[in-house]
């Protein structure tokens, strides 16, 4: 499976077309529902996908840590993805799919690994409100195959989040407020715990925000803005200071955000910051090429704070 992940190039071409490419994989059989469910990761943060090497087992790990591996000579944890999600299949899950997120490498273990499908973003739709049970926060997407199976895109960065020490509370408590008071910064992003922490970080800055869940809102409510602004005959700028985009969003991706916003000259002097958990340079290259002004890997709150603020500075 590993050779899937090598044209690098050709799947950095999707970036800006609002497509991506995912790898299905499947868990084992829910014991609640007796079913085999579909879920996706974006191939954009699979570095590999191989047979589980034996896992070495550590004291005091959380539960649905199964430990780490030696992988060329770097110690990788190890999620029994199973297991987090609540579904424990009949034999233990020999697959695991090794994935980079800023610049962090980790390993999940499931079930088995079905091939990669190529599909745009609009086809990607926002769970429903009304998800219940554990998985409710942990979906951030759903799409359906040709054969009928419903997709489920996991919120990694939420299973990253709660499986890996707490992060030190005196970052937030030291970023400093800005001085800069008028208008918002508007963020889009679908991961709720991304969306938690942009949040504290302007609040620490002592400054007003406006969020949506995925590009197409918030491009449709930025259009809103826009309009009531020219209604009271003031540029946009007085009203939105800084848009900030994940890449990764159902519907509308962070790439055509910043296509849109970039190509209406309401925008013209509001800058675009883009903060993903892609963190590699061909990803920020990309954003640059789309005309994004600033690019930020998530879960720096200092680093962000510092970049907004900049970004405030030069705008004010």
């Amino acid at each position: 499976m590993s050779e899937l992940f090598r044209n690098i190039e050709a799947r950095t071409r999707l970036a800006g077309t609002n497509k991506l490419e995912i790898l299905l994989f499947s868990l084992g059989v829910d014991a609640r529902t007796g079913r085999r469910e579909t879920f996706g990761l974006n191939v954009f943060k699979v570095r590999e996908v191989l047979k589980a090497p034996p896992v070495t087992a550590a004291p005091d790990m959380p539960g649905v840590v199964e430990g780490m591996v030696s992988m060329r000579g770097i110690l990788v944890p190890v999620i029994h993805l199973g297991r987090y999600t609540g579904i424990h299949p009949e034999t233990p899950p020999d697959v695991m799919i090794i994935t980079e997120y800023n610049g962090h490498t980790q390993g999940f273990l499931v079930e088995a690994v079905d091939t990669i499908l190529r599909l745009d973003w609009g086809s990607m739709r926002v769970p429903p409100d009304m998800l219940s049970g554990h998985m409710t926060g942990l979906v951030t997407a759903v799409t359906e195959l040709a054969d009928g199976r419903l997709v489920m895109m996991l919120d990694v960065e939420k299973i990253l989040a709660e499986t890996a020490p707490p992060q030190d509370e005196t970052v937030f408590q030291s970023i400093r407020p800005v001085s800069e008071a008028h208008g918002i910064v508007y963020f889009a992003d679908d991961s709720a715990v991304a969306r938690q922490q942009i949040a504290r970080t302007l609040d620490a800055m002592q400054v007003r925000y406006r969020s949506a869940i995925n590009g197409l809102k918030a491009w449709d409510d930025l259009q809103r803005l826009a309009d009531h602004a020219e209604l009271l005959g003031e540029p946009v700028e007085n009203h939105v200071r800084v848009i900030l985009t994940d890449i990764e969003m159902p519907e509308m991706d962070g790439y055509m955000l910043t296509r849109r916003v970039k190509s209406d000259p309401r925008f013209r002097k509001v800058p675009v910051l883009m903060h993903s958990s892609l963190s590699s340079s061909s990803n920020e290259r990309l954003g640059l090429a789309v005309g994004v002004d600033a690019y930020v890997p998530k879960f720096e709150p200092h680093r962000l704070a510092e970049t907004i603020a900049g970004l405030l500075a030069e705008a004010a």
